[in-house]
């Protein structure tokens, strides 16, 4: 997981409302716990026609999207399934933030731990990103973590609220994992002071 700070790039809009986590990884394709090897399913179903090429009408396979790292998305994006799988997907294809009106909790939960920022814009402001984004080749924004602001060298500025906590784990790249390991001295103590029976745990009788 890299820390998130700020961070500039290419934005790429997806304006479509209740984009659910079947439709950014499909089901098929969830046959590992490991975080590689998704990134190039993403949105497999608009991104590939039925004969394996690219769906050269989807906007993710147009060139003057390559690269992008900022999707602008509709309401409730991540909705569905709670599957881990779908932020690991769009992280693993380069986005690092995405921009929409309001994400499905789950979803939004399981982006902190793929350091993804979930930033929650009204419809209108994000509508008019999108209008931006569409009539402007290589249109960047800047997610600014630190101030919660997103900003274009335009004179677009807008902020945001974000949970102190999710900030918090987002700037420091901490994961569940990272944030137990904070602790990891007294995780230590506790384990040398318990009985070392209690500690393998329970033992199978025959």
């Amino acid at each position: 997981m890299e820390k998130f700070i700020t961070h500039t790039g290419i934005a790429a809009p997806l304006y479509r409302p209740n984009i659910d986590t079947d439709q950014i990884i499909p089901k098929q394709f969830l046959k590992s716990i490991r975080r590689v090897g998704f990134g190039e399913k993403l949105f497999y179903d608009w991104r590939f026609n039925t004969d394996g090429s690219l769906n050269s009408e989807f906007v993710l396979n147009q060139p003057r999207y390559d690269g992008a790292s900022i999707l602008l998305a509709g309401k409730n994006f991540g909705c569905g399934s709670s599957r881990e799988h779908a932020p690991w997907a769009l992280a693993e294809f380069g986005f690092r933030a995405i921009i929409a009106p309001s994400f499905a909790d789950i979803f939004s939960n399981n982006s902190v731990q793929s350091g993804i920022v979930c930033v929650v814009l009204s419809d209108d402001i994000v509508a008019e990103l999108v209008r931006k984004c569409e009539a402007t080749e290589g249109y960047k924004l800047t997610v600014d973590l630190e101030s919660r602001s997103v900003h274009d060298d335009d004179g677009f500025r807008a902020n945001f609220e974000i949970d102190d906590f999710v900030r918090f784990s987002l700037l420091n790249a901490l994961d569940t994992v990272g944030l137990s390991l904070q602790h990891e001295d007294k995780i230590a103590q506790y384990e040398s002071n318990e009985p070392r029976h209690l500690l393998r745990g329970p033992t199978a009788s025959i």
